[in-house]
């Protein structure tokens, strides 16, 4: 069965500084990015589609896309504020995409079986990967409730020494289904931990999901609808169009409450790493380089 992952690498990282995506941080000078593709294709992934922007299209293929040359197949979609679904026009001044939901109808054209979503600069262990395809490889394209699956990591698993972070904290019924994902912000170690504010078991959302193609009329119809009441807004009416985003996390959250999707939660113990902030960098390379004294990687990936 084909699989194919989605890669969301159109953001430039402002809080990072630079285009995080290609900073190496592997012993042979491997990316973030480079440890899920190399995850995924053991997991039986067997396409990579990469959601990228055309002002570094070039470096990006040269940077990034030329390691995977006769691994893997390789498509590139583009992200940009002026492809809209039809009946919208680009909005007057807006350079910057739409979001992550955004980003991933984008590439609807591009993937016709099931799919995972990732982003490219997060670090999600090969387990994620193992867990995605096995549900993947299972789901029913055609059920009369689309079935897709998300990646849970625990929430002390995810935070960064050198700054707070957002995560979307999950809700999860005994079944393990998603119910509701909840944005919370501003979360630094100094709250995470017994009798804080976050125990740090809490399942979080790092947006490593599983969808069949009954995503793209979902999303397409809820991005319409989100567009439709931006537009709609005067000036100074609470939501400003140069900075409004449709959030994938959201967009699914919506699928559920319509009983449009079920959402079944994989569970995982492995740590997340992210460099959220370049001071970041410097622990990922020394957990990546843990991992490959312990043999889950080799010292060279490609």
């Amino acid at each position: 069965m084909s699989l194919s992952l989605v890669v969301l690498a159109a953001g430039m990282g402002s809080r990072y500084g630079g285009l995080k995506q290609i900073d190496p941080v592997g012993p042979a000078g491997e990316t973030v990015l480079d440890y899920a593709v190399f995850d995924a294709l053991r997991a039986g992934f067997t396409r990579v589609v990469f959601v990228i922007r055309r002002d570094f299209e070039a470096v990006f293929r040269e940077k990034i896309g030329a390691r995977y040359a006769g691994r893997v197949a390789v498509e590139y979609v583009f992200q940009a504020a002026d492809v809209l679904p039809s009946g919208y026009a680009p909005f007057p001044g807006r350079e910057k995409p739409w979001g992550t939901g955004h980003a991933v109808w984008c590439a609807r054209d591009a993937v016709q079986d099931n799919f995972a979503v990732i982003n490219a600069d997060d670090f999600y262990g090969a387990d994620s990967f193992r867990r995605l395809a096995g549900f993947l490889r299972g789901a029913n394209m055609r059920g009369p409730r689309a079935a897709f699956a998300m990646v849970g990591f625990r929430l002390a698993n995810t935070l960064s020494e050198h700054g707070t972070v957002s995560r979307g904290v999950c809700t999860t019924g005994a079944d393990g289904a998603l119910q509701a994902i909840v944005e919370r912000t501003s979360i630094a170690p100094a709250n995470v931990g017994p009798g804080l504010a976050y125990s740090g078991q809490e399942i979080v959302s790092m947006n490593c999901w599983g969808f069949t193609p009954a995503l793209f009329p979902a999303l397409e119809a809820q991005l319409s609808d989100f567009l439709a009441g931006v537009t709609a807004r005067p000036p100074g009416a609470g939501v400003d169009p140069m900075k409004a985003e449709f959030y994938l996390p959201a967009a699914v959250s919506t699928m559920i409450g319509r009983r449009e999707a079920d959402v079944q939660v994989l569970p995982t113990d492995s740590s997340w790493f992210g460099v959220t902030y370049r001071e970041d960098k410097p622990r990922v390379s020394a957990a990546i380089a843990d991992l490959v004294k312990a043999g889950t990687y080799p010292a060279q990936l490609f």
